[in-house]
């Protein structure tokens, strides 16, 4: 890969204010249109529709948003679809940017996965320490789990589990809905079975649902966002300058203060990573 995708973002954000089109202060001169791919629980929780009018307001950018699991969102960047990712799934993401896809990318934020079902626990879950374990006992208790099974960051964490875990969960009890994060923990809610989440997910939504974090403090469960631009090397079409001012904002004071800020009955759903 070209080594001149690895400057510094501030290097970057001075060579984006003299690109035609942009103001010295990163503004473009009429307004226009980027495209984003993200994880369904940026949108779910509400913190999408903090952050894009602030940085519209700052870039005249506005952004088209695509709210799918990681593995479709990665899928658009690498078709060339979108100018930018915004995504949790670690090892997938280094794949894209290893194999050319995406450039420049930067950690955002972070919360933590938990393991939901209800209070009255019939899987005995409740208090495990072990997010594997928990798992193996909801299958031998053959009780009902509720799946992604979209290929999102949430799908791909729990398919870790279940390799942890030793097993490849199969029968009636275990459900692929090949849903969003709030499609599933709705449909969790209406029988009372046992899912995977994001916190942030779960915060956003939990006044609306009998359900309870029964299993969570894993250090597994760690829970990490990252922001990618798709490769202009690969993809000519794609608004590269507008994907960048994009992460520019993204990882810089006023994004990272509305992620640090943005709280739920006072508790955050996300923290902010980018600085410190």
């Amino acid at each position: 890969m070209s080594t001149k995708w690895k400057m510094p973002a501030l290097l970057l954000a001075l060579c984006f204010t003299l690109t035609a089109g942009l103001s010295a202060e990163g503004q473009y001169e009429e307004s226009t249109h980027i495209k984003l791919a993200t994880t369904t629980s940026t949108e779910n929780t509400g913190l999408l529709a903090e952050l894009l009018p602030a940085f519209k307001e700052k870039t005249n950018i506005q952004v088209d948003v695509i709210a799918v699991g990681t593995g479709k969102a990665i899928a658009h960047g690498e078709n060339g679809d979108v100018d930018v990712i915004l995504v949790h799934a670690r090892s997938k993401e280094d794949a894209f940017v290893e194999a050319g896809y995406g450039v420049n990318r930067r950690d955002v934020m972070h919360n933590d996965f938990v393991i939901l079902g209800p209070d009255s626990d019939p899987a005995g879950i409740k208090g495990m320490t072990s997010a594997a374990e928990a798992l193996s006992a909801i299958a031998a208790a053959q009780q009902d789990f509720l799946s992604r099974g979209d290929d999102s960051g949430t799908h791909t964490k729990e398919l870790s589990l279940w390799n942890t875990a030793g097993m490849t969960p199969s029968g009636t009890w275990y459900k692929e809905t090949g849903q969003g994060m709030g499609s599933v923990l709705t449909m969790t809610n209406e029988i009372q079975g046992y899912t995977l989440t994001d916190r942030g997910t779960w915060l956003a939504m939990k006044d609306n649902l009998d359900l309870s974090v029964l299993v969570e403090g894993d250090p597994v469960l760690f829970n990490p966002y990252g922001v990618i631009a798709v490769n202009p090397d690969l993809h000519e079409h794609v608004d590269y300058e507008g994907a960048m001012s994009f992460i520019t904002f993204l990882t810089g004071p006023e994004g990272q203060s509305i992620i640090r800020e943005f709280k739920k009955n006072g508790e955050p759903l996300f923290y902010a990573d980018a600085l410190k």
